[in-house]
Parts: C-alpha cells; structure tokens; sequence
C-alpha cells in the first residue's frame, strides 16, 4: 500500500536499566500483525527506539543530587536513579542488532552531543529531538550535520521554536518529520488537540507530518492516522505494572497489537477522496434497493400510469429516476401485484 503510516514503538527507558527487557519489546513489537475476521495479513510495526542520555550534560547538580524516594525510584538521588536507566554505547548497539535481525528499523533519541559517541558503533536509520529538546539549538546542530533522517516533536513548542528549530536543521539537509505531541503524561483528552495535525499539513508541507501520542489507548493516534498523521510514535511496555515513570501510560502487549492492527485497518479504510460505487457493494446494491413494482394486478395491453407503480426490493429494475422509461408503456404481459417491472414486461 502507498503511504503507510511509519509506526514507531517507543522503548523509551521502559527497559529499567535492561538489555534483555528491550529485546524482548523489540521482539514484542516485531510480532505479525492480523485482522481475523477479513483474513487480512497486516504490516507491523515499523521501528523500535530508544533513548540515550548523557548525564554530564542532563542536569543541574542540585537536582542530579536531590533525593528521589518514590515507588518509581531506581536510585537514592535523581542522579543515581537516571543513571541506572541509562544503557551504554555498547548495549544500545545490541539492541539495534536485534532489531535489524528482526526487520525492524532503529531510531535513538539523543539528548545531548555527548550521545553522538554511540555514532561511532552504528548508524540508526532517524534520530529523535525530544519535545523538550527543541530549543537546545546547539544540540539541533550537531544532529543535523550527521546528514542522518531527523525527527522532532513540538510537545514543549510554540510556532516560533519550531520554526527556529527547523532553520538549524534545514542548513545541513531537509530530510525532517515533524510530530504534533503534548508533553502531559498521560494527557488529557482536552488537551490532545488533533486539529493541530492538519495545521502542520497546511504551514510545514515541505515535511512529513506525524504524532506522538501520550494519551491512555489507542483511539488518538488512530484517529491521527484518519487525519493524515503518517508518522505515530508510541511509548510501549511489557507490562503497565512495572517499576517506572511511563510504565503506566505506555502500551502493553495486547495494546501494542490492536493499535498497530486498527491503524493498519484504518489505512486501507482511508479509500479515495471521490464518492462511486465499490464493486463489492454492487451485489448488496442489487438486493437491498429499490425497483419499480407494480400495486395492483395488472393486464397485457394496459398502459401503466404513476399511480400503478411503487418501489419495492429487490434493486436490479428501473429506479424511480428511470420511471419515464415505465409510465405511459404497455405492458407486454400480464404481471401480477408487488413484482418488479423489468424491461421485459414492457413494450
């Protein structure tokens, strides 16, 4: 199919700090992806991604060493608790490997140019800017100039940030996405705002426009797809209930799949922007509508006046917009009560 929506299951650091974890959601996000009832074999997901930070350069001081007790916690400080969330070079490299092995594409999101070591193991197929990344303007650079896909959320953006952070990339290639997102974990219905969507279609059609969903299901980011979105990224899990911050909010296993399956589904549903008859209709069509039918028991040699005819199914004779074709003829045989008058039956 053209134009499929490139489906994007977001690690994140719902790994915990775990190698094994993440090749189990890339293994997870890899699945076959069917539509039972239709017999219909669907396309999967389309990549995986993880994020790295480097923490030399992710917060003040004061905050690496706040106390973080909370049931989310991995450390003692904030610091500690990041730290132990981060995978090294090496292990995002493996979990890369294992997503190609399983024909799926690798984005990284990268949150500081300290990150761009990883660069030197392997080359993922997009790099991500996070939503709160947008105005860190250096950092832009530094992505734009490795000349590798780039794309960018607006989640903590006004128009001017993500116009000025279009001018940096756009300096070195022109190879952007750029998604609609609300940093409100999870975020509120009234504040998704679907319609900003078709605003970035309108005002940035140079680029490909997409989502980031954070909301609870799937119902916004396949309504996104329905509204042009060719780009969903989505934060996955193997179990809401697990220790972390976006467990909860994330997908697990079963919601992976319907997402995946719906959107797929709405992809084909999308259709032509035309009205017209689909041919699978036409036998509906011949049974359900309506004909031209007489109302009384009729006679060889009469000649049918409006008030002899009504409409009954099946829909295979002439349509009340064709009854010139019937009223004033003669019938060419007898026809009895509440049958359809098809071309035969007249003169």
């Amino acid at each position: 199919m053209k134009n499929q929506t490139y489906i994007i299951g977001e690690i994140g650091q719902n790994h915990n700090g775990s190698v094994d974890i993440a090749k189990l959601l890339v293994e997870v996000a890899s699945r076959p992806i069917y539509e039972k009832l239709f017999n219909l074999e669907l396309k999967r997901m389309d990549a995986v991604k993880l994020t790295k930070r480097d923490l030399s350069e992710e917060l003040s001081q004061s905050q690496m060493d706040a106390l973080y007790n909370n049931p989310n916690s991995f450390g003692k400080t904030y610091g500690e608790h990041r730290g132990y969330l981060e995978l090294n070079d090496e292990e995002h490299f493996e979990v890369y490997k294992h997503a190609k092995s399983l024909g799926l594409e690798f984005v990284e999101t990268l949150c500081a140019t300290g990150c761009l070591s990883l660069l030197k193991l392997f080359t993922p197929d997009k790099l991500k800017v996070a939503s709160r990344d947008l105005t860190n303007l250096p950092l832009l650079s530094a992505l734009a100039e490795t000349k590798i896909p780039i794309i960018v959320s607006t989640g903590m953006a006004g128009k001017k940030e993500l116009d000025d952070a279009i001018e940096v990339i756009t300096k070195y290639h022109s190879n952007l996405s750029i998604l609609h997102c609300v940093s409100q974990y999870p975020t509120h219905p009234e504040n998704v705002n679907l319609k900003t969507i078709t605003y970035l279609q309108k005002h940035y059609s140079d680029f490909v426009i997409g989502y980031s969903d954070h909301t609870i299901g799937i119902s916004a980011p396949v309504a996104a797809v329905a509204m042009g979105a060719r780009i969903i990224e989505k934060h996955i899990t193997l179990d809401r209930q697990m220790k972390g911050t976006d467990q909860a909010g994330s997908l697990a296993i079963d919601g992976i799949y319907r997402m995946v399956r719906d959107i797929r589904v709405m992809e084909r549903s999308l259709g032509e922007e035309m009205v017209f008859i689909e041919p699978d209709v036409i036998t509906a069509k011949n049974k359900l509508e309506r004909s031209i039918a007489s109302n009384r028991n009729m006679k060889k040699g009469e000649i049918i006046t409006e008030s002899d005819i009504h409409l009954l199914s099946p829909g295979d004779g002439y349509k009340w917009s064709e009854k010139d074709n019937v009223i004033g003829k003669s019938l060419s045989k007898d026809i009895d009560k509440n049958e359809i008058m098809y071309n035969t039956f007249i003169d």
